[in-house]
């Protein structure tokens, strides 16, 4: 299984989870059947609030699954509709978020648990820093 995680900075394994999808600098690719571990840029870092594109940062990438802390509506539905299953991924490292997965503790985002505006937030630290999206 193929999970992506938005970064605050490239560290491999042990790169810190940023706060919210769509103002990630990068995320972490994790194959979990062979814990490789690959930097993929974000693709669409500049946009507008409220207009990511996942499918445009994944960039074509197989992706099972997003771990993250924070995401705006329109992405998180953009991944649902690819068929990529969306995690909320506790503050900490993405060796954490993998570890927490793997043992079916971190539960599947719905639409009401979105980022709907900056300042706002459903639960977690979106609001808090760079961006929403």
């Amino acid at each position: 299984m193929k999970l992506c995680i938005p970064v605050s900075e490239y560290c491999g394994i042990t790169s810190p989870i940023h706060e919210h999808f769509g103002s990630a600098p990068c995320f972490v690719v994790v194959d979990t059947e062979t814990m490789a571990v690959e930097r993929l840029a974000s693709a669409d870092r500049s946009h507008v609030h409220g207009a990511c594109t996942p499918t445009k940062t994944l960039a074509g990438q197989k992706i099972d699954a997003v771990l993250v802390g924070g995401i705006g509506l329109r992405a998180l539905r953009g991944l649902q509709q690819a068929g990529i299953m969306v995690c909320r991924a506790p503050a900490g490292t993405v060796t954490e978020a993998v570890q927490l997965f793997a043992a079916g503790e971190l539960e599947a985002l719905d639409p009401a648990a979105a980022c709907t505006a900056h300042g706002q937030m459903s639960g977690h630290g979106c609001g808090h820093g760079k961006g929403n999206s």
